[in-house]
């Protein structure tokens, strides 16, 4: 299923750690500026500003040719939205994706957040994926199974009547943004990896609304419901300890 997972070092995981707190305040300082009439890409130079104020480098730019620090997805865009000219709506949900790298390491979280007054539909959709986050972080235990995680953020969604993504992943964070494992949002327990003391892994559910099928755009890189209905995605990374999980990305603003 998978290469080699490779365990963080606790003087590893410090500086991961300092690289998770850069993007996590990015990101609550970003969705402080969401409000309509603000463009998609305001609110990219807002971020890669405050990124670059902190020391560390905006990890996405230059990732497979990528030109802007963060992805913002809105509506029914799952992930991988390019900021630009786009004008935020009231009503719209838009989802936040920021990384960094500091000190070699890198950090990963995202957040989908309201544009002004949401309807109630789009609010429990926000609601049930930071339930689904929440569930999959608490079975990140030494001894249990990445399936665990999966299953959880599933078994949630479903609850709910909603679809989770089966195309994209979370996954392991480090040297490099994406690393082993990958972090399914659906599977069984008990199945997959070993979970140990020192992994470090970004998980990130996708919720639908209607169906779990996904297209990508003509850009190249925005990811889309192919029934076009509303998406939601929220993203911490997570370090595995001998106690259990501590959220890196952790904001002030958390629940």
């Amino acid at each position: 299923m998978m290469a080699d997972i490779k365990l963080k070092s606790l003087a590893e995981v410090a500086v991961i750690r300092q690289a998770c707190q850069i993007v996590a305040r990015a990101l609550e300082e970003m969705a402080r500026q969401v409000k309509p009439g603000v463009t998609t890409g305001d609110l990219d130079n807002f971020a890669e500003k405050l990124i670059r104020e902190a020391g560390a480098e905006p990890v996405f730019i230059g990732y497979r040719g990528y030109r802007h620090a963060t992805c913002i997805s809105v509506n029914e865009e799952i992930v991988h939205g390019i900021p630009g000219s786009r004008v935020l709506q009231e009503g719209d949900i838009v989802s936040l994706d920021v990384g960094s790298r500091y000190h070699g390491y890198c950090g990963d979280t995202a957040a989908t957040v309201a544009v002004g007054k949401i309807n109630a539909k789009a609010a429990r959709l926000l609601r049930t994926t930071k339930e689904a986050l929440r569930a999959a972080i608490r079975q990140a235990q030494p001894g249990k199974h990445l399936g665990d995680i999966s299953a959880a953020i599933q078994r949630v969604a479903e609850a709910k009547g909603y679809s989770v993504v089966r195309e994209l992943y979370g996954h392991g964070v480090g040297v490099e943004l994406h690393e082993d494992p990958l972090v399914p949002n659906f599977g069984r327990i008990g199945e997959g990896p070993l979970l140990k003391a020192g992994m470090v892994l970004a998980v990130e559910p996708m919720l639908n609304v209607g169906t779990w099928r996904i297209k990508t755009l003509n850009d190249g890189w925005t990811v889309v419901t192919t029934d076009r209905q509303l998406s939601c995605h929220f993203e911490h990374t997570i370090f595995i300890n001998e106690s259990g999980p501590e959220i890196l990305t952790k904001r002030t603003t958390d629940g």
